[in-house]
């Protein structure tokens, strides 16, 4: 079987993809060809890992607000059909798989001309405006929230929740000794204070790490803090604190193993509310504080935010209102409450979707077929 993927160039696209080809590994070993087409290679590497062979074409991305590149952006869109309509002709896949972004919409649509079955899969709240016209060309849609299907035709929409990798989750779902030994090691924990892991999404969030430094002593007094800053963050970060505290964990980017354990280990873990990182700390079971990146597209991270909230799970802050004081107040509130930190982390693990890595892998193979 011949596989396309497609989807925009962030993590939120890419690590679902990258969730969905490994659970089609294991279910069909043979005959199985993946392919990348899209117009941002950043994360080239990151899919060849995955025998996911890359294409990247041109494509123009449409803006909602005045910048002159939408203008140069008009030129970048022909050519960009032109690149789909000659991979495709050459790859012809049985199915295409697409994640949303604006360089999905090129490939979408000359599939859809071709003929190729199409599944797209959104996994915010809000629909981008790619898989709103996408859904019209595909054959299924895929939602990680129930609301979002109101956007879409009820009768080839379902919800499955947002596709993870298991590599990321999996360390939580085994608790025993050696795990936490080796989670410690990892780390450098030293104390026995509750650990608070801070997280700003794939590449970082700048707000959210000056929130850390500007609490960092009162913090430190209760907790160990590991802190995933983004890489463009790290020397900034450095520079501002000229010795590192011995129970603050700070790193540029953590790879799977060290995202596995930072889960594990914490006992609340505070983060933007991207629809990835919300599925990964809600099958973690971790109760959680989100701050919503305030420019996202659609105030969609808002929206993903609240809608998570609403079961339970999490206290959403608002970074225009978000002073040390207040995080500290809401961070303490819950480590205070062992009875609320646990009906947190049990209404986290119910709100969670971990099969749907699975689920849609076989979708995609029955449709496929």
């Amino acid at each position: 079987m011949r596989i396309l993927f497609t989807g925009g160039g962030t993590g939120g696209h890419i690590f679902p993809i990258i969730a969905v080809a490994r659970q089609l590994k294991k279910n069909q070993e043979n005959n199985l060809e993946m392919f990348f087409l899209g117009s941002n290679g950043f994360a080239k590497k990151l899919l060849e890992k995955e025998r996911i062979r890359v294409k990247i074409i041109l494509a123009g991305k449409f803006r909602r607000y005045f910048s002159i590149y939408n203008i140069l952006d008009l030129f970048k869109a022909p050519l960009g059909f032109l690149q789909c309509f000659w991979h495709l002709f050459v790859l012809m896949p049985d199915i295409v798989f697409s994640k949303g972004g604006y360089g999905s919409v090129p490939v979408v649509l000359v599939s859809w001309i071709y003929r190729i079955p199409i599944l797209i899969h959104e996994s915010d709240v809000l629909p981008g405006l790619a898989n709103r016209f996408s859904a019209k060309l595909s054959r299924k849609i895929a939602v990680s929230f129930a609301k979002t299907k109101e956007y879409f035709p009820d009768k080839k929409t379902t919800l499955i929740g947002n596709p993870i990798r298991s590599e990321i989750i999996q360390i939580c779902l085994l608790h025993n000794e050696e795990n936490k030994e080796k989670a410690k090691n990892i780390f450098k924990i030293i104390s026995h204070k509750p650990v608070i892991f801070i997280l700003g999404g794939s590449q970082g969030a700048e707000k959210i790490n000056k929130l850390v430094l500007d609490s960092l002593h009162k913090l430190l007094e209760r907790y160990e803090i590991i802190h995933q800053c983004g890489m463009k963050n790290y020397n900034n970060i450095l520079q501002k604190i000229s010795q590192l505290p011995v129970n603050y964990h700070v790193f540029p980017f953590l790879n799977e193993e060290q995202m596995s354990f930072a889960y594990y280990l914490s006992n609340l873990v505070v983060s933007r509310a991207g629809a990835g990182s919300i599925s990964e700390i809600a099958a973690c079971a971790k109760p959680s504080v989100l701050i919503p990146l305030p420019k996202s597209a659609s105030g969609h991270q808002r929206k993903n935010a609240f809608s998570y909230a609403k079961a339970g799970t999490t206290i959403v802050l608002e970074q225009l209102n978000l002073t040390p004081n207040l995080f500290l107040n809401e961070i303490n509130k819950i480590l205070d409450n062992p009875e609320l930190a646990q009906k947190m982390s049990d209404n986290a693990k119910e709100f969670s979707r971990p099969e749907a890595a699975q689920r849609i892998a076989q979708e995609i193979i029955e449709m496929g077929r």
